[in-house]
């Protein structure tokens, strides 16, 4: 071991504890769920509008630009002030709008599993910080929701947070896109890389956005999302 250096973490940078949370909360392992839904991909894949790297790249591309980055991500930033300032209130407000905003059955049951699956996780791994939403009158968390809640009790910064928050959406509709399209492990890695390249240009529009501008636009996701509902064969849950 290097002079000067212990195992205590007394000599780590500042930001490191924050960092290793974040990671925890953005990795691919994390049980909650994400893993079993495509967001309509599949249904886009049956439906035969996407059937290669490049077209699963434009879709995926404008469904983080023209949805997640135009609506949830900047519901995702109020939600991290809200639990910041500890007003669960407001946070509880932003999660009602977010939940109202999910225009498919599919959509909404996704984000009511994965936020649940992750409020008991963080219950278990830290009770004291993380009391169950629905012993404080909140009928169904949504997964921004909690998870905005676990940067802000464990002091990520809300714009690493964010990125974290889309980095962990992306890689998960690659991966959609490796098992349904289907495509090669290093086609989906190069995708990862290109799509990534937008997450700075989407948190940075997330930022600047007022509550006047939040609106998703992305009518064939939706329809690709209720069309899954009642799909025969898929491998991805509805």
């Amino acid at each position: 071991m290097a002079a000067g250096f212990t195992s205590t973490g007394e000599n780590a940078a500042p930001g490191l504890p924050a960092l290793i949370r974040l990671l925890h909360l953005a990795s691919p392992a994390l049980p909650v769920g994400a893993f079993s839904y495509s967001q309509g991909l599949e249904s886009a894949v049956e439906l035969g509008w996407v059937t290669t790297r490049e077209g699963a790249g434009a879709w995926i591309g404008d469904a983080l630009e023209l949805a997640v980055g135009r609506l949830e991500a900047p519901v995702w930033l109020r939600l991290h002030a809200a639990w910041t300032r500890g007003d669960a209130a407001e946070a509880a407000r932003w999660n009602e709008l977010f939940l109202a905003s999910r225009d498919t059955a599919e959509g909404r049951l996704e984000t009511v599993q994965m936020g649940y699956s992750l409020g008991r996780l963080l219950e278990s791994l830290d009770p004291v910080r993380f009391p169950p939403l629905m012993g404080m009158g909140w009928d169904e968390p949504a997964f921004p929701a909690e998870f905005a809640r676990a940067a802000a009790a464990w002091g990520v910064r809300a714009e690493e947070g964010l990125a974290a928050y889309l980095w962990a959406w992306l890689e998960n509709q690659v991966t959609a896109a490796v098992k349904v399209v289907p495509l090669g492990q290093t086609d989906g890695q190069r995708l990862l890389f290109e799509l990534g390249e937008r997450l700075p240009g989407v948190v940075r529009g997330a930022w600047e956005a007022s509550d006047g501008d939040l609106a998703g636009s992305a009518p064939a996701l939706g329809l690709a999302g209720a069309l899954h509902e009642t799909q025969y064969s898929r491998l991805f849950r509805s």
